[in-house]
């Protein structure tokens, strides 16, 4: 279970750390991603990119 906690943790990491470039070709904007503020903070649900990102790796998946 702390291998999956960690694989989790470090797969956000990435996926922050790649977030500004994945905006700059549009990825974190399509239609489903909602942002709305809430208690005063911001917050983002990346419903649509996440369906995106995840097709992409299984596809990816598949080739290998």
């Amino acid at each position: 279970m702390i291998r999956w906690i960690v694989v989790v943790f470090l797969a956000l990491l990435l996926f922050n750390g790649i977030m500004p470039w994945l905006q700059r070709i549009g990825l974190g904007k399509l239609p489903g991603d909602l942002r709305f503020r809430w208690l005063g903070r911001e917050w983002f649900l990346p419903v649509t990119t996440t369906l995106v990102l995840s097709a992409i790796a299984s596809l990816i998946a598949k080739l290998i």
